[in-house]
């Protein structure tokens, strides 16, 4: 209960700051930073339509291309569903034959939801030659490409960088693969869960005497999508000085080879073979995980003197001036009789109580949250990390906003995930300018398909 309240007195602090800021003349917010740029979205599942959300974050026009019928692999990954309020049916009348009714899913998936906020959707069946026209003309207008096709695939189809770098020099075309456009395996399909494996993330990760295990969250995808975000800017900025966009080549399996980061070099330099260690590092301890009475807490000691604070804190004051627990180096040799000890101290306590202990302590630590109670966090509510936004089928959804806050730049969600070709139309007259004979054409070919999900859009 004490940490509870620490946090809820913190909580209004901050609150009560955020009021002095507005009221005193706070920098007045304009547009994204990336406001005016356009990004055609030629991705699916989760490392291409991360990035292209930080995009559309970003103040991007993103518009995403989806199959007429399938959309979006996530759009059918679930439970959860967000069910409909209101069906999302056309209104097909003599005035609108065009237009039909829209394919039936069992609600908006949580997974869909989670990284396609910001865009824009339109269906396009790049079978078709129409089709395939209706891209190159959007990549035409578009600063930004990004895809996320087994490498060979687009350019097979006249979509690839040399085809639309011709009639667009300042593209910024950006491919997502499992394994990069060169190589033995570039034309293999990868998973996140595929390349955590083959890219040595699982074999150290996991208990120490356990089997390896993947990590919670599809952190290798997330990562791509995140260093694509970068490469993406970086390339718009290049082109500010040369005139001209490129092409960035992004896999899995590099991002994750990156990611090992120490645990390469101890390889590269030393040639140590890792091995797993549960929430345990291998070059310092204590840190790690302990058990409460009733959950769970993780400590980080980095140097002797946080050590040395841990045990007065546990009442354990003894332990800093034992010879085999003097030094870091000691207490790494020593690592299994030090975390006995602290359990020991530890185990006996609620969590609660344990968080009191330490409060205002100089060294790190945390309880290991559910994710309830990660969005209960006093820190995270402050912040206004979750975001209520209202779709127009399912209603208000909470999303996880932005990670970082401008002090000048309107970075916000402006627009729900989109349903599955819901701007088909407004894209095809207003980016490319087509006539009613030509989006008649475009959709008895079978290269796209209306749906009029009759919601009122400005676009």
């Amino acid at each position: 209960m004490a940490a509870r309240a620490i946090g809820l007195k913190t909580l209004r602090q901050h609150q009560l700051q955020l009021q002095r800021w507005f009221s005193s003349g706070a920098p007045e917010k304009t547009e994204g930073p990336l406001a005016g740029t356009r990004v055609l979205d030629l991705t699916r599942v989760l490392a291409g339509p991360y990035c292209t959300m930080l995009l559309g974050d970003l103040g991007a026009d993103v518009i995403k291309v989806e199959h007429p019928t399938r959309g979006d692999d996530t759009r059918a990954w679930g439970p959860p569903f967000k069910a409909y309020a209101r069906a999302p049916q056309a209104k097909k009348t003599p005035d609108n034959p065009l237009y039909t009714a829209p394919p039936q899913f069992p609600g908006e998936s949580a997974y869909y939801l989670c990284v396609n906020r910001n865009k824009r959707s339109v269906a396009v069946d790049l079978k078709k030659a129409a089709g395939r026209e209706i891209v190159a003309a959007l990549a035409r207008e578009a600063d930004v490409v990004v895809e996320n096709f087994v490498p060979g695939r687009l350019a097979a189809m006249g979509l690839g960088y040399a085809e639309l770098s011709r009639i667009n020099p300042r593209l910024v075309y950006a491919s997502i693969s499992g394994y990069g456009a060169t190589g033995p395996y570039s034309r293999r399909p990868g998973y996140d869960v595929i390349i955590e494996a083959e890219a040595g993330l699982m074999h150290i990760t996991g208990d120490e005497h356990g089997a390896p295990v993947k990590v919670g969250v599809a952190v290798t995808d997330i990562a791509t999508g995140l260093y694509a975000h970068g490469a993406i800017m970086a390339a718009l900025l290049a082109r500010v000085r040369t005139g001209r966009g490129q092409h960035l080549d992004l896999s899995l399996m590099q991002t994750q080879t990156a990611l090992l980061a120490n645990i390469a070099s101890n390889y590269l330099v030393g040639g140590h073979e890792a091995q797993r260690w549960g929430t345990r590092h291998p070059s310092i301890a204590p840190y790690e995980v302990f058990a409460t009475a009733d959950g769970r807490v993780c400590i980080g000691a980095g140097n002797d003197a946080q050590f040395a604070s841990l045990c007065r804190r546990i009442g354990r004051a003894d332990m800093a001036a034992r010879p085999e627990f003097r030094t870091n180096a000691a207490r790494v040799a020593n690592r299994r009789a030090l975390a006995a000890a602290i359990a020991a101290v530890l185990r006996e306590k609620p969590t609660a109580d344990v968080l009191a202990l330490l409060d205002g302590a100089a060294f790190p630590f945390a309880p290991v949250n559910t994710i309830a109670q990660t969005f209960a966090h006093p820190q995270l509510r402050a912040r206004r990390v979750v975001r209520q936004i209202h779709h127009p089928f399912v209603g208000p959804i909470r999303l996880v906003g932005p990670a970082v806050h401008y002090s000048c730049s309107d970075v916000a969600i402006r627009r729900p995930p989109p349903m599955l070709g819901q701007h088909t139309d407004a894209v095809l007259r207003g980016v490319l300018g087509y006539s009613d004979a030509q989006v008649a054409h475009a959709v008895r070919s079978g290269a796209t398909a209306l749906y009029d999900y009759d919601i009122q859009c400005s676009d």
